[in-house]
């Protein structure tokens, strides 16, 4: 097999356990794990946010475990480092130490043992937390009992409003007006009359933005893409009633459609007030809508989401971006150290939060007074955490496969039938698993 070959099956749906094999094959024999001192760690990541958190936490790091770190740093796109990093471990030679991960590209190391053969079961340094560190973003990178990677933030889902439209135009805000129903029908007429939409479905051809307008709703109606066991999970009265409320909400006017959620498209419609208010992860406020309208200013605020009548929850999680540590190398031991280190602390968490406004992964840090008394501007001076104190026993787990991408490929196509009225929602994702089904047998997850 030739490396090409090789890493194409690694980066679709087919050959896992060839690949992984290959790798095995290929990594030679470890050279000694470093133990203690100063080391320089490789350590990729695709955002510089990323670089600044672990060079500040290296003093940390140095304090409290036997090595005393530094980072050599690579920044690449999320995709490409993930192609590289399999690239490296075939090759057997120029992997890093340290690999942030996001967590739809973590997806292609589920893909039989390639996760295992490349990158450190972190479940034994996390033992001794137990729940504090929460299943919602513990799941999202494990398989099997074994933890491959921290992820760097509790990205849970909430409301952004415009303040000043919901006053104007007479709305409830979504924590008053109850349930989903009850909110979409209290605004389907306002927006009827003045085309002001109060949630985006992306239309992107970047699939998993398409995804993601579903998938944080169904999440928040307590369904899932895939189950714990990595079973398709779209064909449940949870995903239809989710898909069925998208729909009408479309029809009605309550919710309008965006080329994508970052760019001109989502900004012409916030800067011309056509958009009163999204439902987005808490990441999105310094993404999405601070870039985009600076101009508006004090006008926003964020509520928690109003629940469905049906059931679940009143949040759900969204993106991330996993830190791994990579195995069978002198580094290993402080890469290790340096990824528990840097994101297990609880002072660590809490500096996250307040420079990038990351959420904490730790339960208990959410009950820290540390955490509150920053106020934000943007949002009118709205202390923003007290929001996600409130919903953070509510975030839910994500439960991930090898098959996410054939997922994405296949359900965007149905969802967008569904929103434009060619495929009835029970309809549109049936057809969405059987066509998953058919790509995906015999591929070997």
């Amino acid at each position: 097999m030739s490396r090409r070959d090789a890493l194409r099956l690694g980066a679709t749906a087919a050959g896992g356990a060839a690949l992984a094999s290959l790798l095995a094959a290929c990594g030679g024999s470890p050279r000694p794990t470093a133990t203690a001192g100063p080391v320089t760690l490789s350590f990729w990541t695709h955002d510089e946010g990323y670089v600044n958190f672990f060079t500040e936490a290296l003093p940390l790091v140095a304090e409290r475990t036997p090595f005393d770190p530094r980072l050599s740093i690579t920044r690449s796109g999320a995709s490409d480092l993930v192609t590289k990093l399999l690239a490296q471990a075939i090759a057997g030679t120029g992997t890093p130490d340290v690999a942030g991960l996001e967590i739809g590209q973590f997806t292609r190391l589920l893909r039989g043992d390639i996760a295992a053969e490349l990158l450190v079961d972190l479940a034994p340094a996390v033992a001794d937390l137990g729940d504090d560190l929460m299943a919602a973003r513990t799941a999202p990178f494990s398989k099997d009992g074994a933890l491959y990677a921290l992820d760097s933030d509790t990205p849970m889902t909430v409301y952004y409003y415009r303040e000043d439209l919901f006053e104007q135009h007479g709305v409830p805000l979504p924590q008053e007006a109850g349930t989903w129903e009850e909110f979409m029908a209290a605004v389907a007429p306002i927006s009827e009359r003045t085309g002001t939409a109060f949630g985006a479905l992306s239309l992107s051809s970047d699939l998993p933005q398409v995804i993601s307008s579903f998938h944080y709703l169904l999440l928040q109606r307590g369904g899932q893409l895939f189950t714990p066991d990595g079973e398709l999970s779209i064909t449940t009265p949870e995903a239809e009633e989710v898909l069925t409320l998208m729909t009408q909400g479309l029809t009605s006017g309550a919710f309008t459609t965006v080329s994508d959620y970052y760019g001109g498209s989502v900004q012409s419609a916030l800067s011309s007030d056509s958009i009163a208010g999204i439902c987005m992860p808490s990441w999105y406020a310094s993404y999405g809508i601070k870039p985009n309208v600076p101009e508006q200013s004090g006008r926003w605020r964020v509520a928690e989401l109003p629940r469905f009548s049906g059931g679940g929850g009143r949040t759900a999680v969204g993106g991330g971006t996993g830190f791994a540590a990579l195995r069978a190398k002198p580094g290993t031991t402080a890469a290790t150290d340096l990824v528990t280190t840097a994101y297990l602390s609880p002072e660590q968490q809490v500096l996250r939060y307040r420079e990038l406004g990351y959420m904490p992964t730790l339960r208990s840090v959410y009950d820290l007074p540390e955490m509150y008394g920053l106020q934000d501007e943007f949002f009118g001076g709205q202390d923003v955490f007290e929001v996600f104190h409130e919903i953070v026993d509510d975030a839910p787990p994500v439960y991930q496969t090898a098959d996410l991408a054939i997922l994405n490929t296949v359900l965007s196509g149905r969802l967008i039938e569904a929103y434009r009225g060619v495929r009835a929602p029970a309809e549109a994702l049936s057809l969405a698993a059987e066509d998953f089904r058919g790509q995906t047998r015999g591929t070997g997850a």
